[in-house]
């Protein structure tokens, strides 16, 4: 757990294996990416929706501009979750084979696809940014949006209600997940290149951090 990985890190620094300043420079790594998570998950788009104004016997009703928010972060953490939990199953499978004897092959994938090795970083990259695109476009239909917007008589100044409108919720919302998607793979990949580069015991955890500020916020 993260309380002993701290102990260990006091240990190591009071041993003299880490000096104060590596043991500082952690702190503030971890405090910059809690800062950034939180900035990075409140952050959204606020596409502005106009409402025409309409009479209903004497009244008028109507006529408001209201913004519809478009989070930078529509998946959450579901991408690095999936992304690990997939990268995990060759490991698994591989851990098991090697126990009983396995094929070369196995103690390949094992190497090469363990923490902290450029090829489990690259594909964790990759696996989150897909994952973030896959399920931002489960939970977000732009052709939907644009068709329930066009009912309730809502529009976006300059665009015609409909297929114009639904482009462009896609173009904005694929901009958004590209840097939603950027940002979760280097929230979840620097942990990893330090923990494997410099050997520190306590677990920075970029998927932990996004869970502990999803949760709080």
């Amino acid at each position: 757990g993260r309380p002993s990985a701290i102990g260990q890190t006091c240990e190591l620094g009071r041993t003299g294996v880490l000096s104060t300043a590596m043991i500082i420079f952690i702190i503030v790594v971890v405090l910059a990416l809690i800062y950034f998570i939180v900035l990075m998950e409140r952050a959204q788009r606020r596409v502005a929706v106009q409402y025409p104004k309409r009479q209903v016997g004497n009244k008028m009703f109507g006529g408001e501009a209201t913004h519809m928010p478009l989070k930078l972060n529509t998946a959450g953490v579901i991408p690095p979750i999936f992304a690990s939990s997939l990268l995990l199953f060759p490991l698994t499978i591989a851990g098991f084979q090697a126990a009983d004897g396995g094929s070369g092959i196995l103690r390949l994938i094992s190497t090469y696809l363990a923490h902290g090795q450029p090829l489990y970083i690259l594909l964790y990259a990759g696996l989150i940014i897909f994952f973030s695109f896959f399920y931002t476009s489960v939970v977000f239909n732009p052709a939907d949006t644009a068709d329930n917007l066009k009912k309730n008589g809502g529009f976006i100044a300059g665009l015609r209600p409909g297929q114009q409108t639904a482009e462009y919720f896609d173009y904005v919302l694929t901009r958004l997940t590209m840097v939603g998607a950027l940002y979760l793979s280097l929230v979840c990949v620097l942990p990893e290149i330090f923990i494997s580069q410099y050997a520190i015991p306590f677990q920075l955890g970029g998927t932990g951090l996004l869970i502990v500020v999803n949760v709080v916020i």
